[in-house]
């Protein structure tokens, strides 16, 4: 077709040609014969003389010819012009066609590149296939939450699991090994303990069987390294098998026998220890993230288990130290003695000890606060940290060794304490005494605390402490005074039955009894007959809250009469009732021959009770102030957090706050003029919703972006972040962490250095 036209073409044109030629000629001619009046013969006569004229009758056949290239290179030329039309058209509809099917969600539609110079092509191949790598991405990003929110919730059920029943191991082994098989769609579960009680008759009993929907009542015994559960104990080590004999499991449904196709042995480990082996057997595979919940699963029941243990050994060896104290008690009556004292030390110490944690607790926040490496170098002090210890400014301790705080007197006992923190230790509680810029001493309350990693090991070392310098002073004041009262005087303290509690030595020497002995005593036992209605009169006003001062006659072991002047004053606990009655007393046996010494001795009771009394009042007035300082103090650190928050809110810089599973827990204004995105869209979300792209070509965005990963905190670096409009923003990003117990959580302070061009 295209060829036959070219031909019609060419023909057209020749003819053209060498008519216009032929009229031209003839043109000529009637020219010369009308007007110039040339005869016919003339002009036969000319065209034979004059070779003008023959090249003038060539004309038609010249221009014929010179029309015939023309139109030849114009066919030729219209022909491949055609042809190229025809050919991008024909590109034209096949990438029309296959982005089409793109459009339409078919992005797996193939296009075959036409050529080198098919940029188009190109490009919309390479669309295609982001898009598929897009749509990848997002099933396996899809997939990934959707697993840990699985195990989220799993491990938040089985937490809930292990709260419960912990005094009936069979019926919690019951509940968890049924709730993870119907948990993780198995089909069978079982749960083994060890029992070691027995050194040579160790071995694995199952506490639980479940198969089936159903509860199995399997009363089975495994052997100590047996089989595929002692491999895994032995080996410490999760042991999943897909090829499992048929006669391994024998455990049956109410329709027949089944082996399961897989089978996950997981020991029960806590602390490096194994308590046991969890068993799941599955008809089908299990997957790797259900493996791993499991084996979480699994440390959670050692925890629980080694606890049930620890109470069950606890309890035993109380039983046990019940039986010696019972042998102890049959000896000798000077090893008796003995013991009474210690034990009358140990509760001394218990109550001390019980003050002191009451103590530590009331000022949990207390407002002294510094952070140490390892090695003792201070990274971080509070405004009361300085102002306590006499510096003005954080540069100069921030840096500095805890030694310089230290005095030199004190350094062998802490140095110790500080090695046994650095290397994961327990913390530290007590009265602890500092040096000041000064060369004064501060007394406190301290707290020294590990700050752990994930992996356990120590980051730093947290300090916390209230200043109890005054009330150190008062408290040594009131020691000695009681130590000197103690030496001085008789006494003793009752319950309000009369019951005897304590007492000192003077008592015991002066009343001959033992010590054991006193102790089944009542104060009705050392009073003189004469004097019982008396002394029951003055007890039943002392159980109304009243105090008495008198002069009773008391019997010593050996029948001896003595003329004790005592004061009886009730002790009252924080609840207004009388917790016990303090016994004052002074010997006037020999006064009542000499009523001069008597009088003597009452007026320096009476002046001792006036100073103990005026001591008490004011160590209540003193624990009263510390109670209000310390909810001021509670107030003001509230106020400080309001504050704080309020001034980030309005930075100019961006900032955002996220917890240790990467949680945004703070997003400012300038974060969302930043982002383009409302707050309310992004707290509680994944802090990977602010960085869409699936990779990033620096270690600071993965480790930022990955709750496993060690933050960079505190580099200083240079990025980019893609806003909700898809506009690629140059930032500069600083992070800092911060530890509060165990929760961890993690800031961004971000920085846009974009430069707007207009």
């Amino acid at each position: 077709m295209k060829e036959r036209n070219s031909q019609t073409i060419i023909f057209k044109y020749t003819i053209s040609g060498f008519v216009v030629g032929l009229l031209t000629v003839l043109f000529i001619l009637v020219i010369d014969f009308f007007i110039k009046k040339v005869s016919f013969s003339e002009i036969a006569e000319l065209h034979l003389n004059n070779p003008v004229y023959l090249i003038l009758d060539l004309t038609p056949f010249v221009l014929a010819f010179y029309a015939y290239i023309l139109s030849k290179k114009y066919a030729t030329a219209s022909d491949a012009l055609h042809s190229s039309i025809k050919q991008e058209f024909d590109k034209t509809q096949k990438i029309f066609r296959f982005v089409e099917k793109i459009r339409l969600g078919n992005i797996d539609a193939d296009y075959k590149v036409q050529g080198a110079d098919d940029v188009l092509g190109q490009s919309i191949l390479d669309l295609r296939d982001n898009l598929k790598k897009n749509r990848d991405e997002e099933e396996k990003r899809r997939k990934e939450d959707n697993q840990r929110n699985w195990v989220a919730e799993g491990l938040a059920n089985f937490g809930e699991i292990l709260r419960k029943d912990t005094d009936n191991l069979e019926e919690l082994s019951y509940n968890l090994v049924s709730n993870l098989v119907k948990y993780v769609n198995a089909n069978q579960g079982a749960l083994f303990i060890i029992e070691d009680e027995n050194e040579a008759d160790k071995h694995l009993r199952m506490t639980a069987c479940y198969a089936y929907d159903r509860r199995k009542f399997a009363d089975k015994r495994v052997e100590w390294g047996e089989g595929t559960i002692g491999a895994a104990i032995l080996e410490q080590e999760t042991i999943y098998m897909t090829d499992v004999p048929s006669t391994y499991v024998h455990i049956t449904s109410g329709l027949g026998e089944a082996t399961p196709s897989c089978l996950l042995v997981v020991p029960l480990k806590f602390n490096d220890e194994v308590h046991g082996v969890l068993e799941i057997g599955a008809f089908h595979s299990i997957e790797r993230f259900i493996v791993d919940f499991v084996e979480k699963i699994a440390e959670s029941i050692g925890s629980t288990i080694s606890n049930v243990k620890i109470n069950t050994r606890t309890a035993k060896l109380l039983k046990e130290s019940q039986e010696q104290a019972e042998t102890l008690a049959a000896q000798e009556e000077q090893m008796r003695q003995n013991m009474e004292e210690l034990q009358a030390t140990q509760e001394e110490a218990a109550r001390q000890s019980e003050k002191f944690i009451t103590f530590t607790n009331a000022v949990n926040h207390t407002l002294i606060r510094a952070e140490y490496e390892n090695d003792g170098t201070l990274i971080y002090a509070n405004t009361k940290f300085l102002k306590k210890l006499g510096y003005e400014k954080n540069s100069d301790v921030e840096g500095k060794n805890i030694q310089m705080f230290i005095n030199e007197k004190d350094k062998n006992w802490f140095n110790k304490l500080w090695n046994s923190l650095a290397n994961g230790g327990k913390h530290f509680e007590g009265f602890m005494k500092h040096v000041t810029k000064q060369g004064h001493d501060l007394w406190t309350m301290s707290t020294y605390t590990c700050m752990r990693r994930e992996d356990g090991t120590v980051e730093k070392i947290l300090f916390l402490a209230i200043d109890t310098t005054e009330q150190r002073k008062v408290s040594l004041d009131h020691e000695a005074q009681i130590n000197a009262l103690n030496q001085s005087s008789i006494k003793v303290e009752f319950l309000p039955t009369g019951d005897l509690m304590e007492c000192n030595n003077k008592f015991v020497d002066l009343m001959e009894f033992s010590l054991y002995e006193l102790k089944e005593k009542t104060i009705f036992d050392f009073v003189d007959k004469s004097d019982l209605n008396k002394i029951r009169e003055i007890w039943e006003r002392i159980s109304q809250g009243e105090s008495w001062e008198g002069t009773l006659r008391h019997r010593t072991k050996e029948d001896k009469n003595l003329w004790l002047k005592i004061n009886l004053s009730p002790v009252r606990d924080m609840y207004d009732d009388i917790s016990k009655v303090i016994f004052i007393g002074y010997d006037e046996t020999k006064e009542k021959l000499m009523e001069i010494e008597t009088l003597k001795q009452t007026q320096l009771l009476k002046k001792q009770e006036g100073e103990l009394n005026k001591s008490r009042a004011e160590l209540k007035e003193q624990l009263k102030q510390n109670k209000i300082q310390a909810e001021r103090q509670i107030r003001e650190v509230e106020q400080a957090k309001l504050r704080n928050e309020r001034t980030l809110e309005g930075a100019a810089d961006a900032i955002i706050t996220i917890d240790q599973n990467g949680v945004v827990k703070f997003f400012n204004k300038a974060a969302e003029d930043l982002w383009k995105l409302e707050r309310d869209v992004v707290l509680g979300r994944n802090v990977k919703k602010l960085f869409p792209k699936a990779e990033y070509d620096n270690e600071f965005t993965k480790s930022f972006l990955d709750p496993k990963s060690d933050k960079l905190v505190g580099e200083r670096r240079e990025i980019e972040i893609t806003d909700s409009e898809g506009e690629d923003i140059p930032v500069i990003i600083i992070l800092s962490g911060a530890i509060l117990e165990d929760e961890v959580s993690y800031t961004a302070f971000i920085q846009n250095i974009s430069v707007d061009l207009f």
